[in-house]
């Protein structure tokens, strides 16, 4: 089988070359470029299976490339920056980012991390598809449908919306969400990235047209999947 392809996007030669080394230790296929043009174009030609981005960059500010990528491709990001302040690293989350690793960094570290988000990328292993009345979640091609249109979802969005679909009707708090889809536990400061990706999910749904379901906001609590005439009482809000 033909080796996962990472794209590591970063203007510091030596952050590069310690990744590639570490990467192609375990396997991985790597190209490295130092410009958010030069990502955004090797993100096309070499398709990888995730993107190492670095915040600050010469030509374009990550937070752009994040954004520019999202437009394009559901593909993985991890942001990649010397910035310490808890609100970059929320903002990169927010921006789609799936993980966010703060410089100087462990390689050993971020190459785990790297194999962790991989990992949740992949289809559910214990069952093939999700059937919900107007939903429907395909594992083995990690893909969804609402109303019968395929919806164009981020990974990270794709696990939200499964993680619903295996709990209908019942109540996710912000704080089950991010253990069980991000993989952070008790992490206050990071619940409005939960708003902000449910927000961005409910779009994609409503442009799927009328549905037998809809995501409602459960206020103080979290969210839930209602089904049938509940759905009459949708929510836009992401509070």
């Amino acid at each position: 089988m033909p080796a996962t392809r990472i794209l590591i996007v970063d203007d510091d030669p030596h952050v590069c070359e310690l990744l590639s080394i570490y990467l192609k230790r375990e396997g991985f296929e790597v190209v490295s470029v130092g410009t958010g043009e030069d990502g955004l174009r090797q993100a096309d030609q070499f398709k990888p299976a995730l993107v190492v981005l670095d915040l600050m960059l010469p030509d374009i500010a990550g937070t752009e490339v994040c954004e520019r990528l999202r437009r394009r491709s559901p593909v993985p990001i991890m942001m990649l920056t010397a910035r310490t302040e808890e609100a970059d690293r929320v903002l990169g989350l927010e921006l789609g980012a799936d993980d966010y690793v703060v410089k100087p960094f462990s390689p050993r570290e971020v190459v785990a991390r790297i194999k962790a988000i991989l990992r949740r990328a992949e289809p559910e292993e214990k069952a093939e598809r999700i059937e919900l009345p107007g939903l429907v979640i395909d594992f083995k091609c990690a893909l969804a449908e609402a109303g019968g249109h395929r919806l164009e979802l981020t990974p990270t969005e794709l696990r939200l919306l499964t993680e619903f679909a295996l709990h209908p009707n019942e109540v996710l708090s912000r704080d089950v969400l991010l253990k069980r889809v991000w993989g952070f536990e008790l992490l206050p400061d990071y619940q409005r990235t939960v708003d902000t990706h449910m927000k961005r999910l409910r779009a994609k749904l409503a442009e799927a047209g009328p549905l037998p379901f809809s995501i409602v906001t459960q206020w103080g609590v979290g969210y839930r999947l209602a089904m049938g005439e509940e759905t009459a009482n949708k929510e836009g809000s992401n509070g």
